[in-house]
């Protein structure tokens, strides 16, 4: 990044990154998040996520810095260091991360779309298993896959719930996607499959009226779907800064080798 770039300051309502931007807003001249060209943000993933949505909503994305204060911090930089956030933003690395579009067709006919930077996931909404096709590029791979449910995980997401429900770890800029399934029934040993990022996933209900299903785009929620299409949304490409050294291609590659 250049230098005497306008930075603009957003921080989580928790106590500890209101403590954060309290200290951070005496130490550089701050302008409004509409006039900056690098938003630095202060609080956890969440709260990471939470902005980059807002962005994304809005179509105005610019790229983001982010001061771990929260809890995990897997998208963000640690906190203290002896270089002024100018400078640290100034000597940051861009990742680029591409978001995917989830467009959710409910029973009722309503067609919903929202964006996913980590991953989509089709949940069952009560306790009955959920029953799904699954069709990739126009032609159904699997004609029933019965279980929890099913995610489709971005390289950045693939550390997260895709990770937990044993899925792959993508590297950054492999151009694949992980369909990882959540506690499959039928096929009990289907592991899931490693996608190139220029698939359409569509995945249809059957019998939603017996084995409701929720599509969910990270944080955004759609109950009762009959359908939901997937796919990588190029043009709302997102960038995350990072210090040297210390990106989220290393983070993931680093996740690999935790026992």
């Amino acid at each position: 990044m250049t230098k005497n770039l306008k930075l603009a300051l957003i921080a989580s309502d928790t106590v500890k990154a209101q403590e954060g931007a309290e200290a951070l807003l005496a130490a550089h001249d701050w302008v409004q998040p509409e006039q900056a060209d690098v938003l630095v943000v202060l609080g956890g993933d969440g709260f990471m996520l939470h902005v980059l949505h807002q962005m994304l909503d809005m179509g105005q994305v610019r790229p983001v810095y982010g001061l771990n204060l929260g809890t995990v911090g897997f998208l963000m930089n640690r906190h203290k260091s002896t270089r002024t956030i100018a400078d640290r933003v100034a000597r940051a690395r861009e990742v680029a991360v591409v978001p995917l579009m989830m467009t959710a067709i409910t029973r009722d006919g309503q067609e919903l779309r929202h964006f996913a930077i980590n991953e989509v996931s089709l949940l069952r909404e009560t306790r009955q298993t959920a029953k799904l096709e699954v069709k990739v590029n126009g032609k159904v791979r699997m004609a029933e896959l019965a279980g929890d449910g099913v995610l489709v995980a971005t390289p950045a997401g693939s550390t997260a719930y895709n990770l937990s429900a044993n899925g792959p770890i993508l590297p950054l800029g492999s151009g694949m996607l992980a369909l990882t399934p959540l506690s499959p029934f039928r096929p009990r040993r289907w592991k899931g499959a490693i996608l190139p990022d220029s698939a359409e996933v569509v995945f249809r209900v059957r019998e939603p009226d017996k084995r409701p299903v929720a599509a969910v785009a990270d944080q955004k929620e759609v109950r009762d779907v009959a359908e939901v299409r997937i796919a990588v949304a190029r043009e709302r490409q997102l960038t995350l800064l990072f210090d040297p050294g210390k990106s989220l291609e290393e983070r993931i590659f680093a996740e690999q080798f935790l026992v």
